[in-house]
């Protein structure tokens, strides 16, 4: 394993990211979020296509045995993108990324529910720890929905969708797991970027805008810079195991703080930075445990006759 380079690429993905969420979150200012979802896309997908030439799999890196496969990762996955960008219409960055937080602790769920994976008593703590979490950040944004303060509402609306955003990623990670037994990564990056873009097109009976040239070259940028982390990602867990470099996924909340104190003059609350705090705690604990468990499995393995 590279452990070190495979750090220095997770930690780059982090950074696009974010930097990627907020040139999304100015944009949304001034387009719908299906008009977003189509930027984001489709401009990775010249990023993609380079990367793929880049390693000589041009020819044979976006061919399929799962096509429908492909299209249900990319009807979640759009939908994911779709309700998070939305999401940054209408809350502060930290607050998206903390909900975002989420999508772990729903994975280890819907894993269990459609892909019959054993969850123990460990994991199951973990998750009620985070679901705790999502909660204590979302509670002060809900608790507006009974109030008559439009702008307390609309930031409560941020919140459920920003938490179906969560729900949706996790759901199509769960597809993603089901298509890498068959599909290369490429192949998996690849048809995601053309079926979310052709999804976002469908958005446009839904009120596209012609924004402004600021805005344009953000989204543009978005969609450029996504698919140079994507691509990061793709190679950091490459270079190694899930359980090094999954942990780092937590230092997007430190730049998301950073980029919305300075950029959007967000000033988090103590409810977000403890919710937040409570989630990222329990998705360390889910990929410990993890990690313990494929230790466990190796272990046995090598312990079985004709496997040392």
């Amino acid at each position: 394993m590279h452990t070190a380079q495979a750090i220095l690429f997770k930690l780059g993905s982090v950074t696009i990211f974010v930097v990627m969420s907020a040139l999304i979150k100015y944009g949304t200012q001034h387009v719908p979020p299906g008009q977003a979802v189509f930027f984001r896309s489709f401009f990775a997908i010249p990023i993609i296509l380079g990367w793929l030439a880049a390693r000589g799999d041009l020819a044979t890196g976006w061919r399929t045995r799962d096509p429908l496969g492909h299209f249900w990762r990319g009807i979640m996955g759009t939908m994911a993108m779709g309700l998070f960008f939305a999401g940054l219409a209408l809350l502060p960055l930290p607050e998206v990324t903390a909900i975002g937080y989420a999508t772990p602790i729903f994975i280890t769920v819907f894993a269990a529910m459609f892909l019959n994976e054993r969850v123990r008593a460990f994991r199951l703590f973990a998750v009620g720890l985070g679901l705790i979490g999502v909660m204590i950040v979302m509670w002060p944004r809900l608790g507006s929905f009974s109030g008559a303060d439009t702008g307390d509402a609309i930031l409560a609306l941020g919140a459920v969708v920003t938490l179906g955003g969560a729900i949706c990623a996790a759901m199509a990670q769960v597809y993603i797991r089901k298509l890498t037994k068959s599909e290369n990564t490429a192949a998996i990056v690849f048809w995601f970027s053309v079926t979310s873009s052709l999804l976002g097109l469908c958005t446009i009976p839904f009120g596209w805008t012609i924004p402004p040239m600021n805005a344009v070259l953000a989204l543009v940028t978005a969609g450029l810079i996504g698919g140079v982390g994507q691509i990061f990602l793709t190679t950091s867990y490459r270079l190694a195991d899930a359980a090094v470099v999954a942990p780092f996924d937590y230092a997007s909340m430190l730049f998301a703080l950073v980029i919305g104190y300075f950029i959007f003059d967000e000033v988090p609350t103590v409810p977000m930075l403890i919710g937040a705090g409570l989630v990222i705690f329990a998705g360390i604990l889910i990929i410990w445990r993890e990690r313990q468990l494929g230790k466990q499995r190796t272990s046995r393995k090598a312990a079985i006759p004709g496997n040392v």
